[in-house]
């Protein structure tokens, strides 16, 4: 369901126009209309659907302050760390466990900045480790299977909701030539504030 379904060369990339140096037009996602909706029914009733169902097992909201100068450094994300340890200790796993997640790159080094906070690479790997593919498909975390934010857009309201509808698709089986083989655990993570409040949401089926 991705906006932009081509391929584009990275020279492309790099020529388009700047925006706010380093990042240019392809560094950036696009504001797009879209909506995004999930059902969310208690145990026994969602027990009763026919397909197998994504649980939610931990969830976690932090804050930080809202200027990114006020932060200890300029490329940390104090608020997806502690959602992300508060959604990890109810879930009862580590980052280790994840094998797929759907995180909020409204931007390329947002990406980036995420995979570390949420502990998938230390500091300062988050890069190399997407340039080396440890974060596509067939890697060791898959992130972003449905292209992200820079390909299907970013229509603000539903942009969170997609994520899980994504997750959901993936832990089913049912995302095609996206698909995470054997894929049962399953991260969430958007955030909103230039990361000044971020939301981890840990789901899995059983």
């Amino acid at each position: 369901n991705a906006l932009f379904r081509k391929e584009i060369t990275m020279e492309k990339a790099l020529a388009s126009d700047p925006v706010a140096s380093p990042f240019c037009v392809y560094d950036c996602c696009a504001n797009a209309d879209g909506a995004a909706c999930v059902i969310l029914a208690c145990e026994d009733i969602a027990g009763q659907s026919s397909k197998p169902v994504g649980w939610l097992d931990g969830m976690g909201c932090a804050t930080a302050s809202m200027s990114v100068l006020r932060r200890p450094n300029l490329v940390g994300l104090p608020s997806a760390e502690d959602a992300a340890r508060a959604a990890y200790e109810m879930a009862g796993v580590k980052a280790k466990d994840i094998q797929v997640a759907a995180v909020h790159d409204c931007f390329t080094i947002a990406e980036i900045m995420v995979i570390e906070a949420l502990g998938f690479f230390d500091v300062g790997k988050g890069g190399t480790g997407a340039e080396s593919g440890e974060t596509h498909i067939g890697g060791r975390i898959p992130i972003n299977t449905s292209g992200g934010l820079k390909s299907k857009g970013h229509p603000v309201g539903a942009t969170g909701v997609a994520q899980v509808i994504e997750l959901v698709g993936q832990l089913r089986g049912e995302s095609g030539d996206r698909q995470v083989e054997g894929a049962k655990v399953g991260l969430a993570q958007n955030m909103g504030g230039s990361g000044g409040s971020s939301v981890v949401h840990i789901m899995e089926v059983v």
